[in-house]
């Protein structure tokens, strides 16, 4: 991961020592302009070269609808800039975390290549780690704790009390009780922050061994085992009976807990040295030891890349969302600005002074803190228009094309056909026009108001359902 890390650290640094003379938009995030400057050095170097990744037909349709009237370059210039920077700073982000989690997963590492373990002091208490071996074919993992240093006397005594109490239940492992055995015992050399070294003996070895390892048997068996508890020169005695019937023991098993026992002898003797050193040879064959430790770094930098691709491709998703939602106001207002252009009309204004009118008052409005509007954006676009010098019919034209919509485009149509035929039937036409988009208003909330009442078919029967379990349960318990 360490390797990952440092590859995408230099690609970012290098692409953003080449990205300096990029300039991204002000309104850019602070922690996003660096991803900006390199987003947009790439666009500029691979959209010729890779066409695919940077240009398609849908997302070019989308943005000009959505911005009428901006160039098209600068447009897909600023979309493809922001998304590539999105998707580079999640690959940053992603890879950072995960040398993140590198790092603290190696810093959990205490044993060296040397196969010796470093202790602490004995205030730190005894350190549990997760190590593995290959032993010929076979690859075999513990979980061990490395002592502390010693403790004072009465320190140890106190200890002794405390454990003792203790052992019945440390033992038991999956088991319910001691009188019921089923599972091998939980007899190990070290429980918990206890630094004390405890040695079993089995009264029944064939049954059970020293380790709590059950045997083969076909019938229940009491067995005692003889506890020592030893801490330095210091030690108590004492006995705990179990009543078992085991399961057979596997050849696995069997080599499990022979390397297990000689791991307590390695560190049993070597609790006054500050190191321990693990077994290196097992039945004349050399082993040697690795800590597991839990490293999520690379499934971190995997998600961080998946998500960036993600990000990437369903980002244009979320373009042509925006861009449907912008038809469903336009289609929502229409008639709104048919009947503004009706009675402006029948007040004796001319087309383009409706317009002018209509345009203004919305001007007005935005300027005092009101709600920017699509549809009324395009009304001001057309004014714009003809203040430039455009002609009249031709402006009309592009409100239609702008807004992509068939009411708009007929709108538009009826507009330019008046100037070359004259208005003598413009106002009665433009009744018409308002009357059908005012019905074509209500069956749209009609069709809206069948779906809201579908989407509430789900909440409805959850409700339902609840209602039935508070009546049914109360039945069934009074029976």
């Amino acid at each position: 991961m360490y390797w990952i890390a440092l590859v995408v650290a230099i690609g970012f640094l290098v692409m953003f020592v080449l990205a300096g003379k990029q300039v991204p938009p002000p309104d850019t995030a602070s922690l996003l302009k660096p991803f900006y400057k390199i987003a947009l050095y790439l666009y500029k170097k691979l959209w010729n070269r890779i066409p695919g990744v940077f240009s398609s037909t849908q997302v070019e349709r989308d943005l000009v609808n959505l911005h009428p009237g901006e160039a098209r370059e600068y447009l897909k210039t600023e979309y493809y800039g922001k998304k590539t920077a999105i998707c580079l700073a999640i690959l940053f982000v992603g890879t950072v975390f995960g040398a993140a989690a590198k790092f603290s997963a190696m810093g959990e590492i205490v044993l060296r290549e040397d196969g010796t373990v470093a202790r602490g002091s004995y205030r730190e208490g005894a350190q549990e780690i997760d190590v593995e071996t290959d032993y010929g074919q076979q690859q075999m993992g513990f979980q061990v704790e490395v002592e502390p240093k010693r403790l004072t006397k009465e320190e140890a005594e106190r200890l002794f009390e405390d454990l003792i109490e203790k052992l019945p239940e440390y033992v038991l492992g999956s088991n319910d009780s001691l009188q019921n055995v089923s599972y091998d015992l939980n007899l190990r050399e070290k429980y918990d922050d206890f630094p004390m070294s405890i040695e079993w003996e089995s009264d029944n070895p064939g049954r059970i061994s020293d380790s709590g390892q059950i045997f083969s048997l076909e019938e229940e068996t009491e067995v005692t085992f003889c506890f020592r508890l030893t801490y330095g020169a210091w030690e108590r005695n004492g006995e705990l009976a179990v009543i078992l019937k085991p399961p057979p023991l596997a050849e696995e098993d069997l080599l499990h807990m022979e390397l297990r026992e000689a791991l307590r002898e390695s560190q049993n003797g070597s609790l006054n040295q500050d190191e321990w050193q693990l077994p290196s040879e097992w039945r004349g064959e050399r082993i040697r030891w690795r800590q597991v430790v839990e490293d999520n770094s690379l499934i971190l930098w995997a998600v961080a890349l998946v998500t960036a691709v993600a990000a990437f491709l369903f980002l244009d998703r979320d373009l042509h969302g925006q861009l449907e939602k912008r038809r469903k106001i336009l289609r929502r207002e229409y008639p709104e600005i048919v009947h503004k252009l009706v009675l402006f009309v029948g007040a004796g204004m001319t087309i383009r002074g409706a317009f002018q009118k209509i345009a203004g008052d919305y001007e007005a409005k935005r300027s005092e803190g009101g709600r920017s509007s699509p549809a009324y954006e395009e009304i001001l676009y057309t004014c714009r228009e003809l203040h430039s010098g455009i002609s009249e019919g031709l402006c009309y034209e592009h409100l239609g094309k702008r807004a992509g919509l068939q009411e708009y485009i007929r709108l538009s149509a009826l507009l330019a056909q008046n100037l070359k035929r004259g208005s003598s039937t413009l106002l009665e036409r433009l009744r018409d026009e308002a009357e059908k988009a005012a019905q074509e208003r209500l069956q749209e909330s009609r069709k809206m108001g069948e779906e809201a009442g579908t989407k509430l078919l789900v909440p409805m029967m959850l409700m339902l359902a609840v209602v039935m379990v508070i009546i049914m349960i109360p039945a069934f318990s009074n029976m």
